[in-house]
């Protein structure tokens, strides 16, 4: 049976009183996580608001690049990191991804460059000689536009000269590329005063096209009249004027240079930004007086021009007035000869002559002047300017004896007249010589030698015999002979003296022929006077 126990009375049950609710207490375990967490976005932040832009940079080869290693520089300052090097989609290049700090982005800009430093010789200089320690970094060129950019094309060489170095570059236009390389130096009077910067091909092919650099403040000395040449190695020129030796430094002596010199006449003004200049090969030609004022002359020798090169000099009695601009050949259809065709610049300044007496009014001087000169002997001849060499020169000159020409005035150009090189009248002489020595009939007149030869061989072989016989028989019977005569000279010696009777019966006889002579003397007088008396006889005289 189930015992009932009494509910209790609600009194006995105690009351709920309610409490204010109390505030959230942090656990001292939380603080430490807080306070990192705290720093770490601190630190987030920090490097998202200090994170720079992120470039691209193409480059035809990987070598001595690195993630996270290789650092980009400039000034020898880092202000970046490469983060990732990958190849090019078209497998041609290398693809350098690399982060940069803050400040540099406006740096970086269209004409911004970057290069990968490595140890490097050009044009006698050394660079990059701390990257054999350190490893390879990437350089930097801070550009001068104002277009920003983010994917930049690698250089493969670095540039020579930095943007913000003060100076001005110029463009050279040379037919070669000669010895010069980039970083090749440029001379003004020996001195070094800028580099090549870079150099290409035109696009036809004509030629080269250098850029160069000229360090300030020498680059005041670069004016509109200023001429540059190739300086590189040693000038030897060997010419119809001689022998010429032309160098700069030993530094373009070794590896090539460019040198400049101001023309006198020269306008003294600066050229403009990039300005043009023309490259010359040697510099004679950059020196070359420029003419203003020229004229055409076609000269036509008939005989050999060899040693006469295009640029010989056409002198005026050793005056230079013009140089060889051409040479041709041309066949000559009414004489049926070739004939060698020589055009000629003649530059009439340089003679600097005046014109004496009456002028015609409305003639032209320079052709009456010519016309004249001609007429009086004027002829254009080649000669021998070098020996050793054999070089040819033009020399105008007056040949009294020459025959009488004119100007061909109708031809262009001009038609000068010519008269042949002494060597050719030397030639022609010597022709003409032998010519007479052929007529002469040498064979006949050989033979006839040789056998005189023969004959006088053949006496002097008889009068060797002759000798012989002589030494061994008559100059015994010669000697008795001798001695023979000396006894007869004694005899006659004796007969001639003055005592001997031949000499007084000589001397007597000498007297009656002396008496003789007088009686015939006076016979013959005589008879003179009375030639009668030989039919008559001698009559007696008359008392």
């Amino acid at each position: 049976m189930i015992e009932q126990h009494a509910d209790p009375e609600i009194s006995d049950i105690p009351e709920a009183v309610a409490q204010p609710q109390k505030g959230h207490r942090i656990q001292l375990v939380w603080l430490i996580p807080i306070i990192a967490a705290l720093i770490g976005g601190g630190l987030a932040v920090k490097s998202y608001l200090k994170k720079g832009p992120t470039i691209t940079i193409t480059f035809k080869s990987g070598e001595g690049l690195e993630e996270g290693k290789t650092k980009i520089k400039y000034k020898d300052v880092e202000i970046g990191t490469v983060t990732d090097v990958m190849i090019a989609r078209d497998l041609k290049n290398v693809v350098v991804t690399a982060e940069v700090k803050r400040g540099v982005k406006p740096y970086l800009v269209e004409d911004t460059k970057f290069w990968v430093v490595k140890p490097r010789i050009t044009g006698g200089t050394v660079t990059g000689l701390g990257t054999l320690m350190g490893g390879s970094y990437i350089g930097m060129d801070v550009g001068t536009s104002t277009k920003a950019q983010q994917a930049f094309l690698g250089l493969e060489v670095p540039p020579v000269v930095a943007m913000d170095v003060p100076g001005s570059r110029y463009l050279l236009h040379g037919t070669n590329l000669g010895s010069l390389d980039t970083g090749s130096p440029i001379l003004f009077r020996r001195i070094q005063v800028g580099q090549v910067i870079s150099y290409a091909l035109d696009r036809d092919g004509s030629g080269v096209t250098f850029t160069i650099f000229v360090q300030a403040p020498y680059d005041r000395y670069v004016t509109t009249g200023s001429r540059f040449w190739h300086a590189s190695g040693i000038d030897l020129t060997l010419d119809a004027n001689g022998l010429k030796v032309n160098t700069q430094s030993l530094v373009s002596l070794l590896v090539g240079g460019i040198a400049f010199q101001n023309l006198e006449e020269g306008a003294a003004s600066p050229p403009a930004a990039n300005a043009v200049f023309t490259l010359y090969p040697t510099r004679d030609e950059a020196l070359k007086h420029q003419e203003t004022l020229s004229f055409d002359y076609r000269l036509v020798f008939k005989e050999s021009i060899r040693g006469l090169a295009v640029g010989a000099p056409v002198e005026f009695r050793g005056m230079v007035i013009g140089e060889v601009s051409q040479i041709s050949a041309e066949f000559d259809f009414s004489s049926h000869e070739v004939n060698m065709v020589v055009d000629a610049r003649i530059y009439p300044q340089r003679l600097r002559s005046r014109a004496i007496g009456p002028v015609p009014p409305g003639s032209d001087v320079n052709r009456l002047m010519n016309d004249r000169m001609v007429a009086n002997g004027l002829r254009a001849q080649l000669k021998s300017g070098n020996m050793l060499t054999g070089q040819l020169y033009i020399s105008v000159d007056f040949f009294p004896n020459a025959p009488k020409a004119k100007i061909d005035w109708k031809a262009n150009p001009p038609l000068f007249p010519t008269t042949p090189s002494s060597l050719v009248e030397l030639q022609t002489m010597l022709a003409q010589l032998a010519g007479k020595i052929d007529k002469l009939q040498l064979d006949e007149l050989l033979g006839e030698l040789r056998q005189a030869a023969k004959t006088l061989d053949a006496t002097l072989k008889s009068a060797d015999s002759m000798v012989q016989h002589v030494d061994r028989e008559v100059v015994p019977e010669a000697r008795a002979a001798l001695e023979e005569a000396r006894r007869t000279l004694a005899a006659a010696k004796q007969t001639v003296a003055a005592d001997a009777p031949l000499q007084q019966d000589l001397r007597e006889a000498l007297r009656e022929l002396t008496r003789s002579a007088q009686s015939l003397r006076v016979l013959t007088d005589y008879l003179d006077r009375h030639p009668e008396s030989l039919i008559r006889g001698k009559q007696e005289d008359q008392p």
